[in-house]
């Protein structure tokens, strides 16, 4: 692979890292709720799961969702409910908002592995992202050299691209708790968050091979 290529390939990952998704919006919205901090174990959780699919998919996964449509779609089912689950959640966040606009729920100890479970819930929720993997990866592996040192290479990359955008996007939510401070505010928040997440469950829903 040549230092050209990687370029290529970074510069890809990061524009499909920082467009909003799933994983993204839930570290922001944690980190808003939370603090920065505890949203650390939800990237941790979010990115544990990205690599875990890319690598399924290298190893074959993705043919085996392709030549199984009832397969991809109970996968698929479970990974919008989940996404539902996620906007309904959202949704009820606003009730536990106090009088003077903190949330209620970060005032009681958070458990960081349950955090790092629904990080790696989200992040593994999506099927779509298996055939992503080995209809993209490839496209920058030189097959005329040794693969799996590329491979990688690519992985490690997307990791650290992908890790980079949550920073951004957790630093984002840090900067918007302040304005969340005031409970009109963050019901309002936390009814767009429901309704993102909602929709991404939708788009999902209605995904086919």
């Amino acid at each position: 692979m040549t230092f050209h290529t990687w370029l290529l390939f970074a510069a890809t990952a990061f524009v499909l890292s920082a467009m909003p998704g799933p994983n993204m919006m839930h570290v922001m919205s944690i980190s808003t709720r939370y603090g920065f901090l505890r949203s650390v174990s939800v990237m941790a959780g979010c990115i544990l799961a990205i690599v875990l699919v890319v690598i399924a998919s290298l190893a074959g996964m993705a043919g085996v969702l392709a030549a199984s449509p009832r397969l991809f779609a109970v996968l698929r089912m479970i990974g919008a409910a989940y996404m539902v689950f996620l906007g309904i959640r959202a949704w009820r966040a606003h009730d536990m908002v106090g009088g003077n606009g903190t949330d209620l729920s970060s005032m009681s100890a958070v458990a960081m592995r349950d955090l790092f479970r629904d990080g790696f819930l989200t992040g593994i929720s999506n099927p779509k992202l298996l055939l992503f993997a080995a209809a993209f990866l490839p496209q920058f592996v030189n097959p005329a050299a040794a693969r799996m040192p590329q491979y990688v290479m690519l992985v490690m990359t997307f990791a650290v691209v992908e890790v980079s955008c949550y920073l951004v996007y957790a630093g984002g939510g840090r900067v918007l708790s302040v304005w969340l401070r005031t409970p009109g505010v963050h019901r309002v928040f936390c009814f767009v968050s429901g309704l993102v997440f909602i929709g991404f469950g939708a788009m999902l829903l209605l995904t086919r091979i």
